[in-house]
């Protein structure tokens, strides 16, 4: 059959919409409805599941064809903020200014996405309309080169150097936060506006709620932290900084308000922590729209050139010229923190389910999988020329008492905002792979985004038994949402030859906001925290929410999935969990967990 000319495909769209009508309900009387309004008019009243498969491929079929050819963004706006106040999302205002905000970059993804109408109406509808293999399964070669043996952690020999790494994540500052304003609103973000009387008013230095923090209380922290610029065993080596700058204010931001978010908050890390190196990675709320990380072959204004730019302007001064350039290209960089350590900083975005411009291409994005191969490869062949250690463990020449062949023996610490089981399945699953062939070269993995205090355990691939690494995810400065201000140290092992650079111990240190909001004009110095098997797991739950816990204690369905997450470093995996026995089955214990993400 011939193809119908283009000036035909557009009315055929139109009359496709037209085919929701007959699921409608009567609409009120007024202006006539477009075929758009019409849409945005039945969907609160029908849903999805009472659309048929045919009319579902109809639909989207010239929906895809009249966006090709003429993706007028103002009209889809239209649909999108009338549906998002239909199906009372949020206040109109807030609506409308979303879907200002947003629809210029999610049509284009749209425009020049792979997905096609069976795959759109597979998501919607379920495998019986159609297969959505869009962010399907995908695989990446690794190196040729054989995995050099494993070699059992050995603890440092006694003497050994120790250091000290401040690691701060999810600072998610508010320029609007206002001492006294509402604590409770009906907006994404609280504790803004005018100052009010009586209770459930934001406090001085931050409030339980869905509120971010002023700049005088991340200000104090940073002035407070335990001997910053110490010369004794108290002080910092370096500074782990694994992003979310700007505050969830997510419905009304400009790039003018996220680059003044990232040169406020960057110039604070540098007069508060002075001569310190700050090592930064890329959050998911520094774009506008939020979660907008197009991969480098976008190009032009809808690009995130503007973004890597300023954070290579603005972070110049902790990161070497080769570091700058990949930062500018993808976000993502390589640099050495001391002898020994190199540090990697993954631009977690490029793995995010949230990310709608993977809706191009989610393989790889960026190549940035491949690129972190390649910098794990060369630190493997140098370890093999430092006389044989790899894994820093060189516990049996120390105890012969020779020292390993060169000082430099390289190491990798692995930084990034979005927990990698939180990613979206196959990258997931590449990564996991990665960190198993490397595990020697890994030491460790360091992430934030949950906003809580918890951990990601990787296991060896063929018995999934045989712990090889573990993703260390640190707590929020932020309070969003109900939560005290915290931030983390970890100490490590320090730079002689042969060492692992492993995690040795950390500390939590935590704002008791109750306390301080109480005495508002002095903040107090945080503290830090570190029986039954029940009593173990309740305690866990209390520096999980870093000691303000919600009031629900956790029972059994979410003792199963807080558990099951703690076990799993790649999504969607059921095996990881089957040793713990939940009685849930394994959906269901994700979807509990999953409810629980707070960003």
């Amino acid at each position: 059959m011939a193809a119908l000319p283009p000036w035909r495909l557009l009315p055929l769209a139109l009359a496709a919409l037209s085919l929701l009508s007959l699921l409608s309900l009567p609409v009120s009387a007024g202006s006539p409805l477009g075929p758009e309004e019409q849409l945005v008019a039945a969907a609160p009243r029908w849903g999805w599941r009472n659309v048929s498969c045919p009319a579902c491929r109809v639909l989207f079929g010239a929906l895809d064809v009249a966006l090709q050819m003429e993706p007028n963004v103002a009209r889809v706006g239209r649909v999108a903020s009338r549906l998002c106040q239909e199906l009372r999302l949020a206040r109109p205002p807030v609506c409308r200014q979303a879907v200002q905000l947003f629809q210029g970059d999610v049509v284009s993804a749209w425009a020049r996405s792979v997905l096609r109408p069976p795959e759109a109406c597979g998501l919607l509808l379920g495998p019986r309309c159609g297969h959505w293999d869009i962010l399907g399964a995908w695989n990446l070669s690794l190196p040729a080169a054989p995995k050099p043996p494993v070699r059992p952690p050995a603890p440092p020999p006694p003497g050994a150097p120790t250091a000290r790494i401040l690691f701060l994540t999810d600072l998610h500052w508010d320029r609007q936060y206002v001492p006294g304003s509402a604590a409770a609103c009906p907006d994404p973000l609280c504790c803004r506006g005018a100052p009010s009387q009586g209770p459930g008013a934001a406090g001085f230095w931050g409030t339980y709620g869905k509120c971010d923090l002023p700049l005088h209380t991340i200000d104090a922290l940073l002035s407070r932290l335990p001997d910053t610029l110490g010369n004794g065993t108290g002080g910092f080596a370096a500074a782990y900084w694994t992003g979310d700058i700007p505050a969830h204010d997510v419905w009304q931001q400009s790039r003018g308000d996220q680059l003044r978010a990232l040169r406020t908050v960057t110039a604070l890390l540098r007069a508060r922590l002075g001569g310190l190196r700050v090592f930064p990675a890329v959050g998911n709320h520094e774009a506008t729209p939020v979660n907008a990380f197009p991969p480098p072959y976008v190009r032009g204004n809808q690009s995130a050139a503007w973004l890597y730019d300023a954070m290579a302007e603005a972070w110049q001064e902790w990161l070497p010229p080769a570091a700058l350039r990949t930062l500018r290209a993808g976000g993502f960089y390589t640099a050495q923190v001391w002898p020994g350590l190199r540090l990697v900083s993954l631009n977690m975005n490029f793995c995010s389910q949230a990310n709608f411009w993977l809706l191009i291409n989610a393989t790889d994005p960026a190549g940035q999988l491949q690129w972190l191969m390649g910098v794990l490869a060369d630190a493997e062949r140098d370890g093999r020329r430092c006389g044989g250690v790899l894994g820093g463990h060189g516990g049996s020449q120390w105890a012969l008492g020779k020292p390993p062949a060169l000082s430099h023996c390289p190491q990798v610490h692995i930084i990034g905002h979005i927990p990698p089981a939180h990613c979206l399945r196959s990258w997931s699953w590449n990564y996991y792979r990665i960190v198993n062939r490397f595990e020697g070269t890994i030491s460790a993995q360091f992430f934030g985004h949950t906003h809580l205090d918890e951990f990601e355990l990787f296991y060896d691939e063929e018995t999934l038994s045989r712990p090889v690494s573990i993703a260390f995810i640190a707590p929020s400065v932020t309070t969003y949402i109900n939560l005290n201000p915290g931030y983390r140290v970890y100490e490590v092992a320090g730079s002689y030859p042969g060492s692992s650079h492993a995690v040795l111990d950390h500390e939590t240190f935590i704002l008791n906001l109750t306390e301080a909001n109480a005495a508002p004009r002095g903040l107090p110095r945080a503290g830090s925290g570190s029986t039954d098997d029940e009593q173990l797991f309740q305690l866990f739950w209390f520096h999980l929410h870093k000691g303000h816990p919600p009031r629900e204690p956790c029972g059994g369905p979410c003792k199963a999935a807080l558990l099951c997450a703690l076990r799993s470093g790649r999504a969607a995996d059921p095996a990881l969990c089957r040793p713990l026995r939940p009685a849930l089955p394994f959906p269901r214990v994700q979807d509990l967990w999953q409810r629980r993400r707070l960003c």
